[in-house]
């Protein structure tokens, strides 16, 4: 026999186990043999611990010495603290010594007392709180153990822990050196009614000034007292020089689809204002400003930014208006960041076409497109765009665009459809399928403006692409950029005559991810017929159910249409988010549906898909801050027999959750009360810690073939 994979060196082969990244698959190389099985834990580095917190102090695994990325935050019961042990912390830097980063849920500053001390050289720190802050009256009590036990500390990230925003600003101060130490800092909780205001932001900025990332939920609504304005983002500049990654989001920024912002106010931002903040920022590779509130005249504070911040490569803007001032002429305002290669824009109420396609034109490099909330702009702006970009646009998201609608986007995405891996529609049918026979003449739109202006500047191959529906003379046209080889291969393939949509691949081969939108009451089923049936590599799909289900009538149909989905041979892995779909929990009044009747009909025909992981949020009722899985929804997830893995985001009966031992692969399970504000009683059988143990016990207890 020849030489094996096993007479490698163990430095060699160490290397190459190390390299593999996917957990699924190191576990299956554990399997292999016994050395392999040693040198795969020891040299995992990331580990994410399970099973149920009772058992940690006898059941820690001691084979992972390597661990540097530790994840305490999903331990079962879920959002229940360690257990009160002496020697569990201790047990836990024994088996981990060289943990640098730490994910930990946090009820209690007790927790953080115990654990912290047990690694001094700790670099990044993640809490994960939904529940009420502890009733400690002193401001900080929650953060300030990470800053005293964490000299080293140089992450701090609460973006899902729930704090009172008063607490950072009196932490930070309470402990200089820790806090000049930091330089990331995520602080973007949009769980918090307000954000911070503007003299919390002004402390914060100046007790950390080494800072290289910084998110931040702000309060731009001029109407409050202490709202964000241009002397805000001035203190930030000068307290913090060296920021690359700069987030700052209004928790009420975020539109819905009955969201007017026509009338909206004007923000306490000027483009002055913003010309000085982005000359005080050099460094600047990421920037987000979603605020509430209009800012006007943003176009010229925009061409400060390309000028001011050379390296900037990702932007999202919201409420941003006059982006680009003159799209008829040579670029300006938010065409000129040249170097973007992710660009986000919201709610632009005065976003046209033509500022789309000159956009286009001036962000060559974009890689990632979204657009939300910017209703003057339609399917001919965005195929022209997407033309534009058809050698690097890989991520599209459309949504809340009022002439925007599901097949229209999908058509105005035909260009890129080859290369787009990630996608997001709203599931709207108000445009009828047949609007594809208009496909010729809405393409004479694409050289209505003046073609020799707006495509100069592009190869021949993308002069291609935006004049599909036209008899392409490229004599006449002048190309700088282009040689002559190119040219006349070029014009030899298309003088022929008229180029249809039928030249286009109809497949979305490269599309992975699809997320959607949708309003309750709607269905799912038309979605293949909007253009979407050939996606043959889609792996993950997202849907988000969004609504009052209070007084609406019942469905026509018996079924949402997750039975639709069956058509996408590789979809293993789906989020079924109806976590905003509004409904009655036992209290509908007569002739109206309750949540239970609601439920089965986002899940019939979940069966016929062939999924390996699952994550749900079911529908909630508000009134009594209750979101629980419900006896059809039990019983339906129930009757998928490929599921391996169910996270149930919320709460569930125990009786509820029995059913799911009939799935004969299922492994991992867990409840997650990730909602503000977690259910604090635990006496209720939908949430007793008694009560997920025994199903946890009953799961562990049966034989799964792997």
């Amino acid at each position: 026999m020849g030489p094996t994979i096993h007479d490698l060196p163990d430095v060699i082969l160490s290397v190459i186990v190390g390299s593999v990244s996917d957990t699924r698959t190191r576990n299956a190389v554990s399997l292999v043999s016994r050395k392999f099985h040693a040198l795969e834990r020891a040299t995992r580095t990331s580990l994410v611990l399970r099973g149920n917190a009772r058992d940690l102090l006898y059941l820690i695994p001691t084979c992972f010495r390597a661990v540097t990325h530790l994840d305490l935050s999903l331990l079962s019961p879920w959002g229940y603290p360690l257990p009160d042990h002496p020697l569990l912390a201790h047990r836990l830097r024994a088996a981990f010594p060289l943990v640098s980063s730490l994910t930990l849920y946090a009820r209690s500053p007790s927790t953080l007392h115990s654990l912290l001390p047990q690694w001094p050289l700790l670099t990044h720190v993640r809490l994960v709180r939904w529940h009420q802050r502890s009733s400690n009256p002193l401001l900080g009590a929650d953060i300030s153990p990470i800053l005293e036990h964490c000299p080293s500390l140089s992450s701090l990230d609460l973006s899902a822990f729930y704090y009172w925003t008063e607490d950072v600003p009196h932490a930070l101060q309470a402990y200089p050196d820790a806090s000049s130490s930091l330089t990331s800092l995520d602080l973007l909780t949009l769980s918090l009614s307000d954000g911070f205001k503007a003299s919390e932001i002004r402390s914060i900025a100046a007790a950390c000034p080494n800072l290289a990332r910084l998110r931040l939920a702000c309060m731009f609504d001029p109407s409050y007292m202490g709202f964000v304005a241009d002397e805000t983002l001035l203190a930030i500049a000068a307290g913090c020089p060296r920021l690359r990654l700069l987030h700052l989001v209004d928790a009420q920024a975020t539109p819905t689809p009955s969201t007017d912002h026509r009338d909206a106010a004007d923000s306490g931002i000027t483009r002055s204002g913003l010309v000085d903040f982005f000359a005080g920022l050099p460094l600047l590779e990421d920037l987000t400003i979603d605020v509430c509130k209009n800012v006007r005249e943003a176009a010229w504070a925009l061409e400060a930014l390309h000028s001011k911040c050379p390296n900037l490569q990702c932007l999202k803007l919201g409420q941003f208006q006059g982006l680009c001032v003159a799209p008829d002429s040579q670029p300006d305002g938010l065409a000129l960041c040249s170097g973007l290669i992710s660009l986000s824009i919201c709610r632009s109420l005065d976003l046209t076409d033509m500022g789309l396609i000159q956009i286009g034109r001036g962000c060559s490099r974009l890689a990632k497109f979204e657009v939300q909330g910017c209703n003057k702009i339609t399917v001919k702006g965005v195929r022209t765009l997407t033309s534009l970009l058809h050698r690097t646009l890989a991520e599209v998201s459309i949504s809340f665009c009022q002439n925007l609608g599901a097949v229209a986007s999908l058509r105005a995405l035909e260009p890129v459809r080859h290369r787009i891996q990630m996608l997001h529609l709203d599931c709207l049918w108000d445009e009828s399928q047949d609007q594809h026979s208009d496909f010729v003449q809405e393409q004479d739109y694409l050289l209505s403006f003046d073609l020799n202006q707006t495509l100069s500047r592009q190869s021949s191959d993308e002069c291609e692409y935006a004049s599909k529906a036209k008899r392409c003379k490229y004599s006449s046209l002048d190309f700088p950029n282009s040689n002559s080889h190119n040219h006349s291969s070029g014009q030899s393939s298309s003088m022929n005559g008229f180029c249809s949509s039928s030249s286009y691949n109809k497949s979305w081969e490269k599309l992975k991810h699809l997320s959607l939108w949708i309003g309750v009451g709607e269905l799912l089923t038309p979605l293949p017929m909007t253009g979407l049936d050939d996606c043959p590599n889609l792996e993950e799909i997202r849907i988000k159910v969004e609504g009052d289900c209070r007084g609406r009538p019942k469905p026509s149909q018996r079924a949402f249409g997750l039975s639709c989905l069956a058509c996408y041979p590789r979809l293993t892995k789906m989020q079924l988010d109806c976590s905003d779909t509004i409904g009655f929990a036992l209290t509908a009044p007569s002739g109206q549906m309750d949540l239970s009747l609601w439920e089965r009909f986002f899940l019939n025909g979940i069966d016929s898909l062939n999924l390996y992981e699952l994550d749900y949020w079911p529908p909630q009722d508000r009134d009594v801050n209750q979101r629980s899985l419900t006896l059809p929804g039990a019983a339906l997830i129930a009757e998928c027999p490929s599921l391996r893995k169910l996270f149930i985001h919320g709460t569930a009966h125990e009786h509820f959750m029995m059913f799911f031992l009939k799935i004969p692969n299922l492994r991992d399970v867990q409840l997650r009360e990730d909602y503000y504000p977690a259910p604090e009683n635990d006496m209720s059988t939908e949430m007793r810690v008694d009560s997920c143990s025994r199903f946890e016990d009953a799961l562990n207890s049966r034989r799964i073939a792997d």
